[in-house]
């Protein structure tokens, strides 16, 4: 069952996933920007893995690239790998994912063990090795909170997952 972020009870440690702070960032979700302010503040506890940090990055990459006008849509990623003077161009995704630690959200670094970890994940739900490792990341943390619009995680157990009300989480567009 997927509840709102904006029920997420004050007190309560969140692991936040990519999609929220590319929906903040990019002001695509009013409720993802409600949620981080709340983690600003203290009265939830964000946590997030670097491995997600390095994936709000890439993403945030490919959209400032298209916006700029410096790549077009569709398959933005090969676009800018045969570019690298492009990606030589781009800094506000940087700036954007160096913000996060400085929002009330705490970043916990991943190794070896936890990529393991992960691979039960892969192996009892199905999840691509992202989800997986947080899943992995936020059990061993003690995290049964999650913030995503990823449906992915409503098939793990012992999870609550909280999505932006505001974007629908089956097609993955705004309301």
């Amino acid at each position: 069952m997927t509840r709102r972020l904006s029920d997420i009870p004050d007190g309560d440690r969140v692991f936040v996933d990519a999609n929220v702070f590319v929906y903040h960032f990019t002001g695509v979700s009013a409720d993802c920007s409600w949620f981080l302010k709340r983690c600003e503040q203290g009265s939830i506890t964000g946590l997030t893995g670097m491995h997600v940090l390095l994936e709000v990055l890439h993403r945030l990459m490919m959209v400032e690239a298209v916006l700029k006008g410096l790549v077009s849509p569709g398959n933005v990623a090969r676009k800018l790998r045969e570019h690298p003077e492009v990606v030589k161009q781009l800094s506000q995704s940087e700036e954007q994912a160096e913000i996060v630690p400085r929002m009330g959200v705490g970043v916990i670094s991943v190794d070896d063990g936890t990529l393991a970890a992960g691979r039960r994940f892969r192996s009892s739900y199905g999840l691509m090795v992202n989800d997986s490792v947080t899943a992995a990341v936020a059990r061993q943390e003690g995290i049964e909170a999650i913030a995503t619009s990823d449906r992915d995680f409503l098939r793990v157990s012992g999870f609550r997952v909280y999505s932006p009300g505001d974007i629908d989480i089956s097609r993955g567009k705004k309301r």
